[in-house]
């Protein structure tokens, strides 16, 4: 069975940028989940450093890795928002077209430590990346936000699926870097992904209470993750000025912006996303880097305005506690689990 070691189904979402430290994978493990380490943006060495830390812990736990895409780079398009942006913040900013993210170094690592389970997000691995993984023992899952997705990646034999749904925080998990959305409600795309592989399916986004997680198992989810509902937990690696805007109520609604880093992602909408949706280009990674930064420096100034603050629809319904009485207070909501 997939998830048969876990004491509960619930899984802790690999929240790239800081928020998903080793500090917290190893507690959602230790109190029966699973951990996730998000090795995006990350260099190999840190993430190795994270993954001995779960060692060390003796848990299960979990690395994503993003798979590096091929996409063409609007070479003009970039260059015209770059000039704006250097003209509106008064700084020069770094032109960093592409990037692998360290991809084979952080497969080597995957490979050397045989992590219990590793997610790709961004696309799908080759069949030979997956069945050399699998020849060491590791779990794969592949993110997907559709029916064609999920196809892909039980064609090339992946343990496990991850549906994201529209309410997700964070970036869209789409293997191409596409506007075109799903809007489909999740409990409703389970079913149909369901009926088109069989295969375990994690139910992702925009969940935040146990009663969410039993109605996405009784539509066919063998798991869920969550990611927006763990941020603010004294465990999280989320830095002040981004828990404090999702607990005091300033920011009223969440929206998809390609804004920050040239993709789409969902996060609290703010005053940098409403000026510079229309003039920023789908060019992926190139943004993130180049808008670094204007979000380092909006930090340090305490302005959550110009700062990506990723979040799901549900985030109203955010909880300041430790990962233990989160995950203990989602398992009495749930009504569905039996505590050992």
């Amino acid at each position: 069975m997939m998830f048969s070691e876990l004491r509960y189904p619930i899984i802790q979402a690999p929240m790239a940028g800081g928020v998903a430290t080793s500090k917290l994978a190893i507690e959602v493990s230790k109190n029966g989940g699973l951990g996730f380490l998000a090795a995006g943006y990350k260099t190999s060495d840190v993430l190795e450093s994270e993954m001995k830390a779960c060692i060390e812990a003796n848990v299960l736990y979990g690395v994503n890795l993003f798979v590096p895409s091929n996409e063409m780079l609007d070479e003009a398009a970039l260059k015209s928002y770059k000039k704006q942006l250097e003209k509106d913040f008064s700084m020069t900013l770094p032109v960093k077209e592409w990037s692998d993210d360290e991809w084979f170094e952080k497969l080597a690592l995957v490979e050397k430590y045989k992590v219990p389970f590793v997610s790709f997000t961004f696309g799908c691995p080759e069949k030979e990346i997956i069945e050399m993984l699998h020849k060491i023992g590791c779990k794969i899952i592949v993110t997907v936000t559709n029916i064609e997705e999920a196809r892909i990646a039980y064609e090339r034999s992946a343990n496990a699926i991850c549906v994201q749904g529209i309410n997700a925080g964070g970036h869209r998990g789409t293997f191409q870097n596409t506007n075109s959305l799903n809007y489909e409600p999740l409990h409703e795309l389970i079913i149909k992904v369901k009926n088109a592989v069989n295969m375990p399916i994690i139910a992702a986004g925009g969940i935040m209470t146990g009663q969410q997680i039993k109605i996405l198992l009784i539509a066919g989810a063998s798991a869920v993750q969550l990611g927006t509902a763990f941020i603010c937990c004294n465990e999280s690696g989320a830095n002040e000025v981004y828990k404090r805007s999702l607990i005091e109520g300033h920011f009223q609604e969440t929206v998809l912006t390609k804004t920050f880093t040239g993709r789409l992602a969902r996060g609290l909408s703010n005053e940098f996303m409403k000026k510079y949706e229309l003039q920023a280009p789908n060019v992926y990674p190139a943004l993130h880097y180049l808008t670094q930064p204007i979000r380092k420096q909006a930090l340090e100034n305490e302005n959550p305005q110009a700062m990506s603050l990723w979040a799901g629809t549900g985030f109203k319904m955010i909880q300041a506690l430790p990962v233990k009485d989160l995950l203990e207070k989602l398992v009495e909501e749930a009504n569905f689990f039996e505590k050992e």
